[in-house]
């Protein structure tokens, strides 16, 4: 099934300085030393749409952060990036691998939009007890469903059913989970 991108301006004053702040709450986070829980949460709280217990190593980076809504027992290995153009709803208990990437956004395929600066955006959706595996992306307008594996280094390219281990390039379920 063919996902709906709405077109998205990100070059907007509002859009600018939005990342703006989110830019440096990333490089605040990322300065503090994971074991200071105390001193990540309130910027956490500032960052994201909503987050209730996240422990996310070092370096993460995000475009806007309010776009991300986080449950419960959130956990990001080293060097997430999540670009949030659109919103991005992560459920209780899920597990990003290093390098996981979530793109909400891509770029237009006509020329003349990408000349403009135009891009596409579409959610992603990951439900709960969910574990991606290092090196994964996961495109734009996904939903991976609860309980399901994405293998290390997967394109996640179309939705994932629930209770699945899935992987590859396009990501492809391999099996169900007993």
């Amino acid at each position: 099934m063919m996902k709906v991108l709405n077109l998205f301006n990100p070059r907007l004053p509002s859009h600018l300085a939005t990342r703006k702040l989110a830019k440096q709450l990333c490089r605040q986070i990322n300065a503090i030393p994971v074991q200071q829980l105390k001193q990540r949460q309130p910027l956490y709280q500032q960052l994201f749409g909503a987050v209730s217990s996240a422990f996310i190593e070092p370096d993460f980076f995000c475009d806007y952060g309010k776009n991300i809504f986080i449950g419960e027992d959130f956990f990001a290995n080293h060097h997430c990036v999540m670009l949030d153009a659109a919103a991005i709803h992560i459920g209780a208990r899920v597990l990003l691998g290093p390098a996981v990437h979530l793109y909400t956004t891509t770029h237009p395929i006509d020329a003349k939009e990408r000349a403009a600066g135009m891009q596409m955006i579409a959610p992603i959706r990951l439900e709960d007890d969910c574990w991606i595996g290092g090196h994964s992306v996961v495109m734009p307008g996904i939903s991976i469903g609860a309980r399901s594996v994405i293998g290390a280094g997967s394109v996640v390219t179309q939705d994932i059913p629930p209770d699945v281990v899935a992987a590859g390039n396009p990501c492809r379920v391999i099996r169900s989970i007993s």
